[in-house]
């Protein structure tokens, strides 16, 4: 079954499956497969690719000419969304949040900040102590008196359309493994998009893999009732049967002392995947979603005799604004 919506190709699809064959070995536990989601392409990758490829075609049928998105300073989705932008002939305006104390001068103005601009958008930050949806709604009401017409994108472009792109990307993994042998998804969630389309995926395609969350931000209990909403959207959206509420499951000991600050677990996950297989995971998702993921295999949270399938997200551009944390 494919979903019937519209679509643009912005990415190269269906991206990689591999198995970790040196981190496997290393961690003695179960076998250990990554999905490529970091080799979609458009913008140096990432996850945000395939929800872009079913936005974006909402935009123009609304005949926006000025996208408007969000996102905290290191934004992997504002990235991508602005390369998405630059393909399709569209004006982008990033909202950037701060998100980050005491930050560096190479965090506010490397890594992606420094691509969002090279994509062409017009970048504003966000004023200390203010809702960055609100300020980016004041603007798009400013730009709309001066004859623009914006389309607003959501944080993580997770929202029922977004969502579309990973319920696509569980059709991928489902054709890939054909005789059923991963156990388990491991991903990092945050906005939540990308895990509520993985569970609609799973409860579309009639999957049996469980599905496991590394929250990046909030704690458990917030972020699994945001993806559960997010998934039931998704699924009146497209006319599907919904999920159950113990389809959705996270685990929050992780994230540290903040989204997007740097933990030891991080920095050791993203070391290791370096040194053991050429991969480069990031700061914000990626690395502490793996740190959960090795965190859960020393801890016989699996068994030996599983198969896991990591979803790499992307975002190593952001790792040159992080230099300093290594």
């Amino acid at each position: 079954m494919n979903l019937k919506f519209d679509r643009i190709s912005l990415g190269h699809f269906p991206t990689p499956i591999e198995y970790l064959q040196n981190i496997t070995k290393h961690l003695n536990g179960p076998k250990i497969y990554i999905k490529r989601d970091d080799c979609t392409g458009l913008g140096t990758g990432g996850n945000k690719t395939r929800k872009l490829e079913f936005l974006m075609p909402d935009a123009i049928k609304n005949k926006a000419d000025l996208i408007v998105t969000v996102g905290a300073i290191q934004s992997n989705h504002t990235r991508q969304t602005a390369a998405a932008c630059a393909v399709l002939g569209l004006k982008c305006l990033i909202v950037l949040e701060q998100r980050l104390a005491d930050a560096p001068n190479a965090y506010m103005t490397s890594g992606n900040v420094f691509l969002d601009k090279l994509f062409g958008a017009e970048i504003i930050f966000c004023p200390n102590k203010k809702d960055v949806k609100e300020y980016a709604e004041e603007i798009m009401i400013e730009r709309k008196n001066k004859g623009a017409n914006p389309y607003y994108i959501p944080v993580g472009g997770s929202n029922h359309i977004g969502e579309l792109g990973y319920v696509e990307c569980m059709r991928e993994i489902i054709q890939y493994d054909k005789d059923n042998l991963f156990t388990h998804i491991v991903l990092a969630t945050g906005s939540g998009g990308t895990h509520s389309g993985t569970v609609v995926g799973k409860t579309y395609f009639k999957s049996n893999v469980k599905i496991v969350g590394i929250s990046v931000k909030d704690e458990k209990n917030i972020q699994e009732e945001k993806v559960f909403k997010l998934a039931q959207s998704a699924c009146k959206y497209i006319k599907c049967e919904p999920p159950q509420r113990e389809d959705v499951l996270v685990f929050d000991g992780y994230v540290g002392s903040g989204y997007g600050v740097p933990t030891e677990g991080m920095k050791e996950a993203v070391k290791l995947m370096a040194t053991k297989e050429g991969i480069l995971l990031d700061p914000v998702y990626s690395g502490k979603c793996f740190n959960g993921l090795q965190d859960l295999i020393l801890k016989k949270y699996f068994k030996d005799t599983d198969k896991l399938l990591f979803i790499h997200t992307g975002g190593a551009a952001s790792l040159h604004a992080y230099e300093w944390a290594f």
